[in-house]
């Protein structure tokens, strides 16, 4: 079962609920169509439940080419594609991490191993692809690199940071190619796939970059400031796994300038010497963080990304007028229906722009 946010655009919503209800329904079917032995493991976090934040981002973005292509197979296929390619991305996650729980259920490697958890990611990877195949090259291409910057932006976090490479900016890169890059396709293959123009293609890309770092931003956030019925992991799970995320970052930023407050050195201690396996110490530090200024300092950095990344999308409705004429004169359309056409088309965009606008605040307010 999902959980997809809800946007503040009603006729958005109608248009778009439907076609999510229809992808959910392709997807269980993906994650299902083996037998009783390999379906359990590969069905298991897509049950589980979700925002479907991917699928949603496709559909979204597809609103702004070809009305009828918007509601096609492909895009459907696609949208299921993005989500599955996600979905695995976590089976091989919770393997490094070790983490006990994921969506609220227990994780696949608590329930079979971590082989089998291993090798199910893998397979969803792999009915990924096989969906993307029927798309074109352009998009397996396109599924093919984002895929790599997935697995650079983890090696980047697994392995040590390199001598003198600053680790806020490290820790930026990572977010964009672990989680941006993912979120960037979503936007890419809803306009690619319904012929909204390479203006529109770029502009969606370089959103959906930027608040997929927002969005793990405010994840840092949550890690600390949330409880555990609404997230589903224990406050804290980043420290516990030993994950420097951005207030950590901060602090350790400002202890090597030498601007590091008291406050600041005893949090930094505690992680250093601090036995974060027993409750009372990890609720501690979190507690510790909650109230430090780092954690409202990554709270407002995950302002500035969504607000640029709502920025960048200034010029989308020129963008979707621009490839709409081109491709409606390519059909040699009388003057009267290309105009017509063009200006259903910036209405149409118009409408998209407001419904990113609202998807990228919803996805950044979780942490207020």
């Amino acid at each position: 079962m999902s959980s997809a946010l809800q946007l503040d655009v009603p006729e958005l919503e109608e248009i778009i609920v439907p076609q999510l209800d229809e992808v959910e329904a392709r997807l269980m079917e993906v994650v299902s169509n083996a037998d009783e032995t390999i379906n359990p493991p590969t069905s298991h976090l897509a049950a589980a439940g979700g925002k479907r934040l991917r699928p949603m981002l496709v559909l979204l973005t597809a609103q702004l080419g070809d009305a009828a292509a918007a509601c096609s197979q492909q895009v459907h296929d696609a949208a299921v594609a993005v989500e599955l390619t996600h979905i695995a991305t976590l089976y091989h996650d919770d393997v490094m991490d070790d983490a006990p729980k994921r969506r609220g259920a227990p994780s696949a490697q608590m329930v079979w191993g971590n082989s089998a958890a291993i090798l199910t990611g893998d397979i969803l990877v792999a009915r990924a692809s096989q969906m993307v195949a029927a798309l074109g090259p352009d998009a397996v291409l396109a599924h093919a690199r984002t895929f790599e910057r997935l697995c650079t932006g983890q090696l980047h976090e697994t392995l040590p940071r390199p001598e003198g490479v600053d680790p806020v900016d490290h820790y930026i890169q990572v977010l964009a190619d672990k989680t941006g890059s993912l979120i960037a396709l979503c936007g890419l293959y809803g306009t690619m796939l319904t012929g909204a123009g390479a203006k529109a293609q770029r502009i969606v890309e370089l959103y959906g970059e930027k608040i997929g770092v927002a969005f793990q931003l405010a994840d840092d956030v949550i890690d600390i400031c949330s409880d555990s019925e609404t997230t589903g992991k224990t406050p804290g799970t980043d420290l516990l796994e030993g994950v420097d995320t951005m207030p950590v970052l901060l602090l350790r930023q400002r202890l090597a300038s030498g601007e590091l407050d008291s406050a600041g050195q005893a949090i930094l201690s505690l992680l250093s010497t601090g036995n974060l396996q027993r409750q009372q110490v990890l609720s501690d530090v979190v507690q510790r963080l909650r109230n430090h200024p780092v954690t409202a300092e990554t709270r407002a950095m995950a302002g500035a990304w969504c607000d640029e990344a709502v920025a960048a999308l200034a010029d989308l409705d020129d963008a979707v007028v621009e490839a709409t004429r081109t491709r409606l004169k390519a059909e040699a359309l009388s003057e009267a229906e290309v105009a017509q056409g063009v200006e259903s088309a910036r209405s149409r965009a118009q409408l998209v722009r407001r419904g990113l606008e609202d998807f990228a605040h919803l996805l950044v307010d979780r942490a207020a």
